[in-house]
């Protein structure tokens, strides 16, 4: 039987710093181009066999700089092209706005970090124009 004044024998050193592997697959996801998100990472770790939970991988991911995204206000992409148009000379005329048109929108929108960057480079547009 064990000694009761014993300490009990440890763990061996196979247990791994979750939030380490947070942190190192965080950063091999950005240098890859993709944003780390913490259901991928998560999906990516139990593949490993390293349990987390979503709050952790958000914790870490917080403390490392990582915001999670805005939400959007709805309308907002629809206001962004309405100040578009808004603008455009009244000799023209406003030609129809395709699924496409806005899908490219939201790309250049997203590239631009935001609805109200994207609408002052179009205002910035506007006046190299004139």
């Amino acid at each position: 039987m064990a000694d009761p004044k014993k300490p009990a024998e440890k763990k061996p050193a196979t247990d791994v710093n979750k939030s380490e592997e947070i942190r190192k697959l965080a950063t091999a996801m950005k240098a890859k181009g993709e944003k780390p998100r913490p259901v991928t990472i998560i999906a990516v770790l139990k593949k490993q066999g390293v349990e987390v939970s979503s709050p952790q991988v958000s914790m870490v991911l917080k403390r490392m700089g990582f915001r999670p995204r805005k939400r959007r206000k709805s309308g907002s992409l629809a206001a962004a092209v309405a100040v578009a148009n808004k603008g455009s000379k009244a000799g023209k005329s406003k030609a129809k706005i395709s699924v496409e048109d806005l899908v490219a929108a939201k790309k250049a929108v997203s590239r631009l970090g935001g609805l109200d960057r994207a609408v002052a480079a179009i205002e910035a547009l506007r006046q190299f124009e004139s």
